[in-house]
């Protein structure tokens, strides 16, 4: 049979695996100390393994034979062997671009273990071709983030419970994993009812430039949610309207807003369904219906041209000379997963176009 070398058992001492107390010596037909045994509460080793007898190796039967070497319960030392050193691997499974993706779940808690089949992993995605390898470590195992790190890999991205990090395997290839998200998403509400009156907000919290300034309910759409279900959503929370969404006005890309990420803002047409406004005391100062003309007409908004050009924009919509864009849930063959596309329709037959709805 193969022999084991003594570096290739003493890794699996030293990953705690439980299978030895101590070893003195390689397994090449020499002895082993009284000392070498199981974890707590098995049989220890008292003779050497030259020894015709059968003998006890991790508390349990060794016996040789003439034609497979020791055995220990049926099953080969060069098997135990092999499948001891697939448990100093970190556990991974395969992703769709020839890289692999860490099961977070089964990390080992010791820092020491991890380093060892950290890079003892490595080694073999190294050897089976594989490219990017993605490491999800949990906030309570953050101890093993600086490990990591010093084995080359490098942050990706963060949320409340985990950092992300990412390794790059070929050398003589440029690293082809996807950054980070690059966008961040805000929805602003035009709400206009029957009196042409909009509905506007002050912020507690703003600039002092903006101090003063009425503006549309505005804010960031939440994970995994919809841009219209995100415009209501805002309105509700910051006036206590309810609304229905129509359509997607114009939107604005901006980038290095905050921490030096891209914006799209998206400015949504909604439809009142109430009028009585409850504020949210936490970051609205005051919310109120305000005439059209009179909102048009505050020195911000009338010296900003942005701004400006999305009022005419609003106010084309009303006289059905602009038509927005409306969600239609549609599913893809891609991913065969509904997904919202927004389209506008114009059609000879009004009831198929999504540009004849009124506001109010």
């Amino acid at each position: 049979m193969d022999s084991v070398s003594l570096s290739e058992v003493t890794v699996m001492r030293r990953t705690h695996l439980g299978f030895m107390h101590s070893f003195r010596q390689p397994f090449s037909g020499v002895t082993i100390s009284p000392k070498f045994c199981h974890s707590k509460g098995s049989r220890a080793i008292s003779s050497n393994i030259s020894s015709p007898k059968s003998q006890f190796v991790y508390g349990e039967s060794l016996g040789a034979t003439a034609d497979s070497g020791y055995k220990m319960n049926e099953v080969t030392l060069k098997n135990r062997i092999s499948s001891v050193k697939e448990r100093l691997l970190l556990d991974a499974f395969d992703d769709e671009y020839g890289g692999v993706v860490v099961d977070h779940g089964k990390l080992p808690s010791n820092p020491t273990v991890f380093t060892s089949m950290l890079r003892n992993s490595l080694s073999d995605w190294r050897r089976e071709g594989k490219k990017g390898v993605w490491l999800k470590l949990p906030v309570e195992q953050s101890e093993l983030v600086p490990v990591a790190v010093k084995e080359g890999f490098e942050y990706h991205h963060a949320e409340k419970g985990y950092v992300m990090l990412t390794y790059w395997i070929p050398e003589e290839e440029p690293c082809m994993l996807p950054g980070n998200a690059s966008h961040q998403v805000g929805v602003g509400g035009f709400v206009l009812n029957q009196y042409k009156e909009v509905l506007v907000v002050q912020e507690k919290y703003c600039t002092s430039s903006n101090t003063g300034l009425w503006k549309l309910p505005t804010g960031f759409i939440n994970e995994s949610e919809e841009i219209f279900s995100g415009a209501v959503r805002e309105v509700k929370e910051e006036t206590g309207v309810d609304t229905d969404f129509l359509e997607v006005i114009a939107f604005r890309h901006a980038h290095n807003v905050a921490f030096e990420k891209s914006d799209l803002f998206f400015i949504c047409m909604l439809k009142p369904l109430s009028d009585k406004i409850i504020i949210d005391n936490l970051e609205i100062k005051a919310a109120k219906w305000m005439p059209l003309v009179e909102f048009v007409e505050q020195p911000m908004i009338k010296g900003d041209k942005m701004f400006k050009r999305v009022i005419e924009i609003c106010e084309a919509r009303l006289r059905h000379r602009y038509c927005g864009l409306s969600p239609h849930r549609l599913v893809s063959s891609f991913d065969g997963r509904p997904s919202s596309l927004y389209y506008n329709v114009v059609d000879d037959d009004p009831s198929h176009s999504n540009c004849t709805a009124e506001f109010y």
